[in-house]
């Protein structure tokens, strides 16, 4: 099997191309690195160092895309909104057009804040976009795609940076520079945490399977924590104070996985594994 995983120098892409080298895919990235790392590389996977826009330049046949390449976070979208639509809804299209002419299908990285407000940040609203182009090329011309949403994944090569990173990856960045852990809003925000391998594991079987879901495949535990609860976490493994900030557009309450009729089709069971992760944490 030939695999293009775009983003495959960052967090979830390089341990996504590690399992497919295990699973002796051929494996392709497309990533510009802008948040991927060269120390993610994996020997035996080419790595292109471009532009999404690079793909209309890809002639190989695939059998499979994973796209991951995006701005993938809040924070970042207020500060360049015209990148996050360019890259999460005019690079999408670049995708399916590519796969269209291609026959190749594809796996879209889509965002649990579908289920939100789109209007709450330009993240928010580019990714919904990119679903939409998705469900457009596969309806009008017929590209086999599948969206799967993710929630909040941690794990193996996450961002650590209080910039890019998700809560986990910028806490572990003020760790490490000494710093109290910012809490923004009252911190009774709900989130449902995900381990890496588990959205790595999904990937690969819906990649693999026939079925087809309409309303997208959700990716996430299917339980939450609030932000206070994580702290508790880091605070037994870490002693580290907190301090509270003023909420912030984007900011949204509660998000959980609720769906799993079609997850138990392809036999996915994740595991509650956010502690584990914390305490073996070093700084």
């Amino acid at each position: 099997m030939k695999a293009l995983v775009t983003g495959g120098a960052g967090f979830i892409g390089s341990n996504l191309i590690a399992q497919l080298k295990k699973l002796k895919y051929d494996v392709v990235s497309l990533d510009n690195y802008s948040t991927g790392k060269k120390e993610n590389e994996i020997n035996g996977v080419l790595y292109i160092k471009n532009d999404i826009e690079y793909i209309n330049s890809i002639k190989t046949k695939f059998d499979i895309c994973f796209h991951l390449a995006a701005q993938s976070r809040v924070l970042p979208s207020f500060k360049n909104s015209e990148e996050s639509f360019r890259v999460n809804f005019g690079g999408t299209q670049m995708v399916m057009e590519w796969a269209r002419r291609n026959e190749i299908k594809v796996l879209y990285a889509g965002s649990s804040s579908r289920h939100q407000d789109v209007l709450t940040s330009p993240y928010a609203l580019s990714k919904f976009m990119g679903e939409e182009i998705c469900l457009l090329y596969r309806r009008h011309f017929k590209v086999d795609v599948e969206i799967a949403r993710f929630y909040n994944v941690f794990g193996p090569n996450e961002i650590v940076d209080e910039n890019h990173g998700n809560v986990i990856g910028i806490w572990l960045d003020r760790l490490s520079k000494g710093l109290d852990l910012n809490i923004i809003g009252d911190g009774e925000q709900k989130r449902d945490f995900i381990h890496v391998s588990d959205i790595v594991d999904a990937l690969i079987k819906i990649s693999k399977s026939d079925l087809k879901n309409d309303s997208g495949w959700e990716l996430g535990l299917g339980k939450s924590i609030s932000i206070n609860q994580l702290f508790h976490i880091f605070n037994k493994r870490f002693n580290i104070n907190c301090k509270y900030l003023p909420d912030r557009p984007g900011n949204y309450k509660f998000a959980y996985r609720k769906e799993d009729k079609m997850l138990k089709k392809i036999n996915w069971m994740p595991k509650d594994k956010i502690i584990d992760h914390i305490n073996n944490i070093e700084i």
